[in-house]
Parts: C-alpha cells; structure tokens; sequence
C-alpha cells in the first residue's frame, strides 16, 4: 500500500522577495537623508541671510540719518524710536552692549528698534514685547555689537553674532560666507561669543555654538 503523499508548503521570504524590501528600504532612507541635507541647506542660506542683511540694514540707515542704528543720539526725532542710556554714549559710532543683550537700553538691543521704525527691517517695534528678539532660522538669537568677539579676530567695525547654530551648519556657513575655518578669518565660531574660537575641526555637528562675523 503506497504512503500517501503530502505538498510541502514553502514558508519565509524568497531572496527575490528580500531584495526587493531591501531596494526599497534603500530607496526610503535615501530619501530620508536627502530631504534632510535639502533641509541643512535652507537653514544655512538663511543663516546667511542674516549675515548679509545686517550690515544692509546699517548703511540705509546711516545713508538716511547719517546716524548708526542702537547708538543714534538723535532716535527720537528721526524715528520716534527709544535713545540708549545704559553704558554708552549715543553718537559716538559704537554699538555699546552685547550682541545678546536684554537689558532695553543698551544700544546693541536698541539696534533692532531703530531699524524697525525706520522701515528697514520688519519685526516688533515694542522693546518689552516677547516677540521683539530677534531669532535666525534655528531660533537663536541674533545681533551685533563693536567688542570683538573672540580674540583671533582681527577685523571688523562692528560684529554680528548668531546663536544656537550646530557645528554642521556652522562649518557650512563659514565655508559659503569665508573661508571654511571657523578659527580664522572673518567669520568664527565658538561656545560663546567671548575668548577663543573653536578649531574647524573641533566642531561637534550636534552641539550648538555661536557664529560671528566682522563687518
């Protein structure tokens, strides 16, 4: 008597069948990483933006009121804007106060005011106001001040300084605005804003540092 017989049932994956998933799992992190790096370069072109807008903003308003914006002696009468009062001399071609100050009468964090009512930049024109500091393209803060910022620097009248930038982002600012090392030349990064810079390639490209340019 014959033993019957019964058809194996073939379980699991082909290889045909993984090295499709596997294609398309290519193709989807691919993509992933793509639109990321997009992402990258729009933060940095941004980024940049602020740098090349500032001093823009500067000379309008020096060719409109023959007065630099924050240390404008003369704010009230040509904008209705706040005179500075903190530490500084209004008039004397210096922007006094740190480029992240918060205290609304140093000139550094006047500068915003007077160039917003002279309708050279948009943005809140109200000093007590949350929305009036301003913020780049990763949400740091921007500004500007006339103290050098790190001590490798050496030219520069006035200073813009970025923050809360990742060390990714910031060796590809320095590399489209300078010279691709963000411890020399006109534009450098570090921790903070005061002493050294940091060596290009000691950037860690998650951590957020400060980004500076003399103007």
């Amino acid at each position: 008597m014959p033993y019957p017989t019964f058809s194996r049932r073939q379980s699991g994956f082909t290889l045909i069948e993984i090295a499709i998933v596997l294609v398309i799992i290519g193709l989807l992190l691919g993509g992933i990483l793509k639109g990321q790096e997009l992402i990258n370069s729009a933060r940095v072109k941004n980024l940049a933006t602020d740098f090349r807008n500032i001093p823009v903003f500067i000379y309008a308003y020096q060719d409109k009121f023959r007065a630099l914006p924050g240390d404008d002696a003369a704010v009230v009468a040509h904008t209705g804007g706040t005179l500075a009062t903190t530490g500084s001399t209004p008039g004397d071609g210096i922007i006094d106060g740190a480029w992240n100050s918060s205290t609304n009468t140093h000139e550094s964090f006047l500068f915003w005011e007077h160039i917003r009512k002279a309708g050279l930049a948009p943005g809140s024109t109200n000093i007590a106001a949350t929305d009036y500091p301003q913020i780049n393209a990763v949400s740091g803060p921007v500004g500007i001040q006339s103290t050098k910022p790190f001590t490798s620097m050496n030219s520069g009248t006035w200073f813009i300084c970025s923050g809360g930038i990742t060390g990714k982002l910031a060796k590809q600012l320095d590399v489209q605005l300078d010279d691709g090392d963000t411890d020399a030349g006109s534009m450098q990064a570090g921790a903070t804003a005061n002493g050294a810079s940091a060596a290009n390639g000691s950037l860690d490209d998650a951590t957020p540092y400060v980004v500076c340019m003399g103007v």
